[in-house]
């Protein structure tokens, strides 16, 4: 008998089997051109319709303001850790919240194109929470944070108030998964491979203002201005991962919208914190207040309990609880997609794990 198999991955992650099972049906005749999605020119009507459709359907899900531009770019988060100082920083100063391994990627990035004032950082407790002492420059170009970190199961659940300060978050792990007020932000940027898509689309969002600001001595693909002027389309982008996105669309607005994720994914978390913290033999790794609903990070009694419990969850079905290597541990990825029969999966099997372990 076929074991069923949960995808647990941090990233790429689940994506809904709706949406591939709609992909799967075009992919060989995308809607009766005869043609495959990956064989059409980016130029085409058939995929200016797509792309179209993909930005009105984020702008609508997410509730994108008019006064902002919705790119999808390449090179995923990594690139716009440079990109952004590259293109907003310009030898000023930036404030930047230390949250983690990625904060600290993005923070090496900033620092060869202006002075970087750390606002804020958990290094103290191995980044395993969300600081709230946080000290701002007056004279920032603008301010940092990563909005959810994998790797410490650590999630901002409110965001600071920088004044006229643009706050620039990093998504990437739990973008589309609740509702928030763009406005709030200058800009957000998220790899698509986590909740909107396959990886290889970056999804920027930037508010018009700041592109004013923006010089063009910057080498053109790595300029926001070229993506704007030729609406992400200068040279071929990742044509099946924004045709991808524009398919999570269609199904984010089946769930209810983001209110409707967003509900789903509070359920998910709440059901399996709520076993770890009942249990002898799990314990969370996250400060409570600072917990993530996307990524769950547990620790069991003893490494060698961890090495047992990883191999028996993987031929149980369970696939991809191991923690960041840089860490070790467990950690269970509850992005969008998750049901939460996986999360049951997932319950009943450390439930099991747990009796035979005593």
């Amino acid at each position: 008998m076929t074991v069923k198999k949960y995808n647990f991955y941090a990233g790429p992650a689940i994506l809904p089997q709706e949406v591939m099972k709609k992909a799967q049906s075009e992919l060989l005749d995308f809607r009766g051109i005869g043609l495959s999605i990956m064989e059409i020119s980016h130029r085409s009507k058939e995929f200016d319709a797509v792309i179209k459709g993909a930005e009105n359907k984020t702008r609508k899900a997410f509730g994108v303001p008019d006064n902002y531009y919705v790119l999808f770019l390449q090179g995923g988060a990594s690139l716009q850790f440079g990109m952004i100082p590259m293109n907003l920083l310009k030898g000023g100063k930036a404030d930047y919240i230390h949250t983690g391994e990625w904060a600290s990627k993005a923070i090496k990035e900033a620092k060869l194109y202006g002075t970087v004032n750390i606002a804020g950082t958990s290094e103290d407790k191995n980044y395993n929470y969300i600081p709230t002492n946080l000290k701002f420059s007056s004279d920032a170009v603008y301010c940092h944070l990563t909005s959810n970190e994998t790797i410490g199961g650590i999630q901002w659940s409110k965001f600071p108030d920088t004044g006229k300060v643009p706050l620039i978050a990093d998504m990437s792990s739990d973008i589309m998964s609740r509702r928030i007020d763009v406005s709030k932000f200058g800009l957000i940027y998220a790899g698509a491979q986590k909740n909107i898509g396959p990886s290889g689309v970056t999804l920027v969002i930037i508010r018009k203002d700041l592109v004013e600001t923006i010089t063009d001595k910057i080498t053109t693909m790595l300029n926001y201005k070229t993506h704007i002027k030729e609406p992400s389309l200068y040279n071929t982008p990742p044509c099946f991962g924004i045709y991808i996105i524009d398919l999570v669309m269609d199904w984010i607005e089946s769930k209810g919208g983001i209110a409707g994720i967003e509900a789903l994914n509070d359920e998910k978390a709440a059901t399996l914190y709520k076993f770890i913290d009942n249990s002898d033999l799990y314990r969370g790794a996250a400060e409570i207040n600072s917990r993530s609903k996307m990524n769950v990070t547990f620790r069991l009694k003893t490494e060698d309990l961890e090495a047992k419990f990883l191999k028996e969850a993987t031929a149980a079905g369970l696939i991809g609880l191991a923690g960041h290597r840089s860490v070790g541990g467990c950690r269970a990825s509850l992005y969008n997609a998750m049901d939460i029969a996986g999360v049951t999966a997932l319950i009943n099997f450390m439930k099991k794990f747990e009796l035979e372990n005593k």
